[in-house]
C-alpha cells in the first residue's frame, strides 16, 4: 500500500464515521428527568383536579403547543396559561369533563437545552374502557432530519477547532522554516469556517429541534427565539469568535503579529473554547464552575492532541526531512503526554460529576457509551505509548512511526464521535432519576420480561376494586428506549377457565404504553405481552399475576 492509498483510506474512514456518529440512533433523550405528577401517574381520582402539575429534577421551559391533556371523548381540555414555579410545571385545565381516563402530553426544554417529551394517564371516577385518542402524543418526537442536522452540527464543531488547534499550535512552535505553510493555514481556515458553520447550523436548527418541528417549519422567528436565549446567545459567541479569529490569524501564523493582537487572539480563543462546555450538560452539573473548567480542559487537551496528530500525518511525517523530525518528534511526544494526561484527569472529574453511582454508569445509556469512550481511549493511550518510544529509539525510522500515528488518529475521531454522542445524551445523574422506581417503594407488581428482541418493564398497580393500571417500558436488549410500532395485552385466568382477555392498550410515547386491565376474579392471571418492532419483527413475554 502506497502512502497515496494510505490517506485515501484514512480520509474514507473519517467521512464514514462522520456519517456514522451523525445519524442518531432513536429519539433524543430526556435531558431533565420527571420526578412526580399531579394527579399520580395511572390513578383515579373521584374528583375532576383543576390543574395537573408534573415535577422535574430541573426548571424546564414549556413548549406550549405541545402540551395537551386529551379526555376520554378525545377533547381537549386545558384551560387559561401553563405555568412554572420552580421545577413545577402546572397546566390548568376544566373540571367540567366526563368521566374517564385522561391523557397528558408534554414537551419541554430542559436547562441544557435538550426537548423532553412524553406523557402519563390519570382517571376520573373509573378509568375508561378505551383509552382517549392520542391526539399529539407524540409531543416527545424529534423530526428524523432535523436530529441529523443537529448531530452533524455538533460533529463539525469538534472537528473544527480540532482543525484550527492542529495548524495553530505547530506553526506557531515546531513548522520548518523552509516549507512552505500555505496548506496548514488554509486547514486552520477550514477549521474556523466548520465552527462557523456548525454554530449557524445549530442556530438555523434549534427552534425546530426543541419544538418536535421538520425542516419546512425553519424561520426567522424561530431564530431570533433561540438567539434571545443563553443557549442562542453562547452560539452566537461561537459565531463572532470564529470570525474574529479570521481576521486575527493570518499575521499571526506569519509571524507578524505584535504582543497586543496576540493577547486579543489568545482571548477570543478562551471565549471560543468555553463555549462548548457552555452549551452541553456543565452548567446544570451538581458543580457547575468545576464541570465547566474540567469540560473546557477536556476539550483543549483533545483539540491539542488531535490537532497535532493531524498536523504530524497530514504533513510533518511527509515533508520534515529526518534531521527536523529528530528536532520535531520529542517536542510532539511531550505535548501529546500533556495533553493525554489533563484528557484523563478532566475526563475523571467529568465522569464522577455525571455518573454519580456505580449503578448509574452500569444501567443508562450515559454510562454505556462512557465505558465504550474509555475503552476506546485506553486502546489509543496503548497505541500512543508506542508511538512515543518510537520517538525515543529513533533508529526504529519514521515508517513504523507513521503506522503507529495513522491508527491513533482513527481511535481517535471514533473517541470524537462518542464524545459528540455524549453530549446528545442524558447524563447517568438524570436518567438513573427518570428510571421507574422499584416495586418495593411504590406498592406496585414491577417486573422485568426479556426477550430477543427487548426488554420489557411491567408495573401493574390497582387503582379501584378489580381494576389495574399497567404500565410498559420498552428497551433495547442492552438498555436503551426501543420504539414499538405495536403494542398487544392479553389477561387469562386459566384456573376458572377465563380464555384470554384483550386489554385496551394506550401508546404514551414511541417506548411507553399503559394498559386498563378488569380483573374479575381472584386469581393468578396469566399476562401475555406481544410487542411489535418492525414489520418482520415481534415477540411475546409472559408472566403470571395474583389478583387479590
Amino acid at each position: 500500500m502506497n502512502r497515496m492509498t494510505a490517506y485515501r483510506i484514512g480520509l474514507v474512514l473519517f467521512l464514514a464515521l462522520l456519517g456514522l456518529f451523525a445519524l442518531p440512533a432513536g429519539p433524543a433523550s430526556a435531558h431533565a428527568a420527571l420526578v412526580r405528577t399531579s394527579p399520580v401517574q395511572g390513578t383515579v381520582t373521584q374528583d375532576a383536579p383543576n390543574e395537573i402539575v408534573i415535577t422535574f429534577t430541573e426548571r424546564v421551559t414549556p413548549v406550549r403547543d405541545k402540551i395537551h391533556v386529551t379526555g376520554p371523548d378525545g377533547k381537549q381540555i386545558g384551560q387559561g396559561t401553563i405555568t412554572m414555579s420552580n421545577a413545577d410545571l402546572h397546566i390548568p385545565v376544566r373540571t367540567n369533563v366526563p368521566r374517564g381516563t385522561f391523557l397528558v402530553s408534554y414537551r419541554v426544554i430542559s436547562a441544557d437545552n435538550h426537548p423532553v417529551g412524553a406523557g402519563f394517564t390519570y382517571s376520573v371516577g373509573a378509568p375508561s374502557a378505551t383509552g382517549p385518542n392520542p391526539g399529539d402524543a407524540s409531543s416527545g418526537r424529534t423530526d428524523r432530519a432535523v436530529a441529523i442536522g443537529v448531530s452533524t452540527a455538533r460533529f463539525i464543531s469538534f472537528a473544527g477547532l480540532i482543525l484550527v488547534a492542529g495548524p495553530v499550535l505547530v506553526l506557531t512552535a515546531l513548522w520548518p522554516r523552509r516549507l512552505s505553510r500555505r496548506a496548514p493555514t488554509r486547514l486552520a481556515y477550514a477549521g474556523l469556517g466548520l465552527i462557523g458553520l456548525s454554530a449557524a447550523l445549530d442556530l438555523v436548527l434549534q427552534a425546530p429541534y426543541q419544538n418536535g418541528g421538520s425542516l419546512a417549519s425553519i424561520s426567522a422567528g424561530g431564530v431570533s427565539t433561540i438567539l434571545a436565549g443563553t443557549y442562542g446567545r453562547v452560539q452566537l459567541a461561537r459565531l463572532v469568535a470564529a470570525v474574529l479569529a479570521g481576521v486575527l490569524l493570518p499575521p499571526f501564523l506569519a509571524g507578524r503579529s505584535g504582543k497586543p493582537m496576540q493577547v486579543l487572539l489568545a482571548l477570543v480563543g478562551v471565549v471560543g473554547v468555553a463555549t462548548w462546555p457552555l452549551s452541553g450538560h456543565a452548567p446544570d452539573s451538581n458543580a457547575p464552575v468545576l464541570t465547566v473548567i474540567a469540560d473546557a480542559a477536556h476539550v483543549t487537551s483533545v483539540a491539542v492532541w488531535l490537532g497535532g496528530l493531524v498536523m504530524l500525518v497530514g504533513f510533518l511525517l511527509r515533508r520534515a526531512d529526518d534531521k527536523e523530525l529528530d528536532a520535531i518528534l520529542p517536542v510532539w511526544s511531550n505535548w501529546d503526554a500533556l495533553a493525554v494526561t489533563v484528557l484523563v484527569l478532566a475526563g475523571t472529574a467529568q465522569g464522577l460529576i455525571e455518573v454519580v453511582t456505580l449503578k448509574a454508569l452500569l444501567t443508562t445509556t450515559y454510562g454505556t457509551l462512557l465505558l465504550w469512550k474509555i475503552g476506546l481511549l485506553g486502546a489509543v493511550l496503548a497505541v500512543a505509548a508506542v508511538s512515543r518510544q518510537l520517538v525515543r529509539r529513533k533508529a526504529q525510522g519514521v515508517p513504523r512511526l507513521k503506522r503507529t500515528v495513522l491508527a491513533e488518529v482513527i481511535g481517535a475521531v471514533l473517541i470524537l464521535g462518542l464524545a459528540s454522542a455524549l453530549v446528545q445524551t442524558a447524563p447517568a445523574r438524570t436518567a438513573a432519576a427518570d428510571a421507574p422506581a422499584p416495586a418495593t417503594d411504590r406498592g406496585i407488581f414491577s417486573t422485568t420480561l426479556n426477550s430477543k428482541l427487548y426488554q420489557l418493564q411491567l408495573d401493574i398497580e390497582r387503582t379501584t376494586g378489580s381494576n389495574y393500571e399497567v404500565h410498559l417500558y420498552a428497551y433495547t436488549p442492552v438498555g436503551a428506549p426501543l420504539t414499538v410500532q405495536q403494542w398487544k395485552v392479553t389477561a387469562a385466568l386459566p384456573a376458572k377457565g377465563i380464555e384470554p382477555i384483550d386489554v385496551p392498550t394506550l401508546r404514551i410515547n414511541d417506548s411507553h404504553a399503559s394498559a386498563s386491565a378488569t380483573l374479575p376474579s381472584p386469581g393468578i392471571w396469566q399476562f401475555n405481552f406481544t410487542l411489535r418492532i418492525s414489520d418482520f419483527d415481534e415477540a411475546t413475554v409472559s408472566t403470571a399475576f395474583t389478583a387479590t
